[in-house]
């Protein structure tokens, strides 16, 4: 689904931020105590949100506690956008819930 929107999705270890203007990593490790990110969405080299992939047929609904914690996980060295990063998806490729960390409502 990424890859029909226009992303170069990458594994981590081989992952180039600048390959193209939108780059998702999967299987990110973050921060100790943050787990790792199904995928890390990179906009122009900076990270900008994360991605919490599910099943088909879950309920996303209270998912996004997972996903708000791996915005927060971001090691410190790496680009991002904003911090804590501010978009954070939930998805199962059927159904995406989206939170915008800066819209205040």
């Amino acid at each position: 689904m990424l890859e029909l929107a226009g992303w170069s999705v990458q594994d981590f270890k081989k992952a180039n931020i600048h390959a193209k203007r939108g780059v998702a990593i999967r299987n990110f490790p973050l921060n100790p105590g943050h787990g790792f990110a199904d995928y890390i969405l990179y906009v122009d080299g900076q990270a900008a949100g994360v991605i919490e992939a599910k099943k088909v047929g879950t309920t996303l609904t209270g998912v996004e506690l997972q996903s708000s914690k791996y915005k927060d996980g971001l090691p410190e060295s790496l680009p991002a956008w904003f911090r804590p990063l501010p978009f954070c998806y939930e998805s199962t490729g059927v159904e995406t819930r989206f939170t915008n960390g800066l819209d205040p409502e």
